[in-house]
């Protein structure tokens, strides 16, 4: 069974990107794939922003990435573009660090005006690291998404259906491609 992992790029503690970023890990593992769900606030700061891959945390987030078939990354968008917590992460991966892999673009907002954070300032930089194949993105408005007191996600059913649709061709494209290893 192909391995996800599902990172996501959100600093704040109370993050409605982290609850679609689990959302997304529950679904794909309730489909049966093997996932884990890095969220990158937790990593110490200081040798995140270095790229001190010596760190025992930010070694095992990547060596997490590295082991992925499938990477999903979960952020949400501020002042028209990504998070900087994802950047520098993504940031600190080899040239090549998304060899091979299936992404999944997520981001979460205020605005539709913002919608196109994920074409043109997201997409580029994971183009750079050479994944396989980069699923449609999808952006998800924080109007469409609701926590409740446990903490569980509820999102507006006229959108959720076209969500698990993107979720559904991204587990799809992981389970029906063929092997594939960059050489160079």
């Amino acid at each position: 069974m192909p391995a996800v992992v599902v990172i996501s790029g959100s600093p704040s503690r109370n993050s409605k990107t982290a609850k679609v970023a689990e959302y997304v890990t529950d679904r794909l593992a309730g489909a049966g794939l093997v996932t884990e769900h890095v969220r990158l606030r937790d990593l110490p700061p200081g040798p995140l922003l270095a790229a001190d891959t010596s760190d025992a945390a930010i070694a095992r987030a990547a060596a997490t990435l590295a082991d992925a078939d499938g990477v999903v990354l979960a952020t949400p968008t501020y002042k028209a573009a990504y998070s900087g917590l994802l950047k520098v992460f993504l940031d600190l991966l080899p040239q090549f660090g998304l060899s091979g892999k299936t992404v999944l673009p997520l981001a979460t907002g205020g605005s539709l005006a913002h919608v196109l954070a994920l074409d043109y300032g997201l997409r580029p930089v994971i183009q750079s690291l050479a994944p396989r194949h980069v699923i449609q993105s999808y952006f998800l408005l924080e109007r469409d998404l609701q926590v409740d007191t446990e903490g569980g996600l509820a999102i507006n059913p006229d959108v959720e259906h076209v969500f698990t649709d993107i979720v559904e061709e991204f587990r799809h494209a992981l389970t029906t491609a063929l092997p594939y290893q960059r050489t160079a």
